[in-house]
């Protein structure tokens, strides 16, 4: 009678059993959530495109019945990375000016080779390229200023990835539209054409207030509004920006913008190098996020973000490589977090600086909250879309195992993630980009190197 209690009870366990998609597993789980655990020997649930559950492996073994598993024993199992601040396109002209000044990066270099070699098949396999490298390392979700930007949209979304894709809006003729007002009409298009698309979120990109007038920044702020789309903008990136601002207007970029009532209602500030209190204050009560780009502004020496201050007046600050062309060379950000720290540190001349936790935060929920987009994304909760990324721990850079959030800043690298889902769909396994024909991008590329090598001279 007992052993026909106990088979009975068996059964009514796995007739409980809710479905699942997938089971995922791994030697440490970490779910950047308010809980800041994190679970040994732990699982993920997924079905569709949404997290059921997460918890120990036996608790989601009981609870779950997946159609496949994927167990990671070697892994650390954590949300996708969100890369708040880059230009996509721009991997296909990485190499072509280094070790220059910001202006004369932007004004000699790359303005006049874009001018020559920018157009939508540039974009798209410049994108694709991108995607690629962004993926191997781990980035489920990027924040993209550049040009043609539905055709960045179409090549992400193929990609499968998640975007918040701005179309940049800059006051001299740019490849694809010729001034600021034809750019303000396409921007209205591009964000109705992908306004509920479940990876892509379009976005207004006024480029910076000395490429703008007054005009331009305060339509683009009230179209971002208008359309509930965000707003994405450079702001005091280096020291001549904020020194011209206060000669011509009296006032910080921050300032200046805020007295235009040109901030949007989400709005996302890239570098924030030179802002100050004042800055800060404006930021924090009109809910702005920050982009920090660590590498890009020391290879441009433009100067440190102060990134504990900024966080500590409640702004959110998450993490971005910037642009692939000369600002940093790549996209990787696990590079970020452990530049984000250190220089942090050194700055400060405090090693309890920006600690590991905390920029594994603004790698994920704390970027996604500067987007404001945490409600979906950022971190492994019930309910929320499943982006995450598996990185392997049986390698000698990541041995012997002590602190999990040390080891992905200061130990692990973009080589060592293995697998990334995004939406719940498979975009690498095993190191493998699986969404998009990776020997047809390499040849477009380098056809499209040699093209932009030759119009140089």
């Amino acid at each position: 009678m007992r052993a026909c209690c106990l088979i009975l009870a068996s059964l009514s366990l796995v007739w409980a059993a809710e479905p699942a998609d997938w089971i995922v597993t791994a030697r440490f789980v970490v779910p950047m959530d308010l809980s800041k655990r994190v679970i040994d020997n732990g699982a993920v649930a997924v079905r569709g495109k949404l997290i059921l559950a997460i918890g120990a492996r036996a608790d989601i073994d009981r609870s779950y019945t997946p159609k496949k598993r994927l167990d990671r024993g070697e892994a650390i199992l954590l949300p996708g990375l969100i890369n708040t601040h880059t230009h996509a396109p721009m991997s296909l002209l990485r190499g072509i000016a280094d070790d220059l000044r910001l202006q004369d990066w932007l004004e000699k270099y790359i303005f006049p080779a874009e001018a020559k070699n920018v157009n939508r098949d540039f974009v798209r396999w410049g994108t694709l390229l991108a995607c690629a490298e962004m993926m191997l390392s781990g980035t489920t979700t990027y924040t993209d200023m550049y040009y043609f930007e539905d055709t960045i949209a179409e090549a992400t979304r193929q990609c499968g990835m998640r975007g918040v894709l701005g179309e940049t809006i800059i006051g001299f003729p740019a490849p694809d539209y010729k001034t600021p007002a034809e750019t303000l009409v396409a921007t209205r298009k591009f964000i109705a054409q992908f306004k509920n698309d479940a990876l892509i979120v379009p976005a207004v990109a006024p480029h910076a207030i000395y490429t703008n007038s007054a005009e331009t920044l305060q339509a683009a702020a009230k179209l971002a509004d208008e359309m509930d789309a965000p707003m994405l903008i450079h702001v005091s990136e280096t020291k001549k920006e904020n020194d011209d601002a206060f000669a011509k207007y009296k006032m910080s970029p921050t300032a200046y913008l805020n007295s235009l009532n040109a901030i949007a209602r989400r709005t996302l500030f890239a570098h924030a190098v030179w802002t100050d209190a004042g800055d800060w204050s404006i930021m924090a009560r009109r809910h702005i996020g920050v982009a920090h780009c660590p590498s890009s502004n020391m290879k441009l020496a433009s100067g440190v973000a102060p990134v504990e201050r900024i966080r500590r007046a409640g702004v959110a600050v998450g993490l971005g490589p910037d642009g692939p062309a000369g600002s940093n060379n790549d996209f990787n950000m696990f590079e970020e977090m452990d530049l984000a720290a250190k220089l942090s540190k050194v700055t400060t001349m405090n090693p309890e600086s920006l600690p590991a936790r905390d920029v594994v935060a603004m790698a994920t929920i704390e970027g996604a909250r500067a987007l404001q987009m945490e409600s979906s994304i950022g971190s492994l909760e019930p309910g929320k879309r499943a982006d995450l990324i598996t990185v392997r721990i049986d390698q000698p850079n990541a041995l012997p195992w002590h602190d999990v959030y040390a080891m992905l800043v200061y130990a692990l690298k973009g080589s060592d993630v293995r697998d990334v889902m995004i939406d719940g769909r498979w975009t690498v396994v095993d190191r493998h980009v699986v969404t998009l024909d990776w020997p047809e991008v390499a040849r477009h590329a380098k056809q499209i190197r040699a093209q932009v090598e030759a119009s140089l001279h």
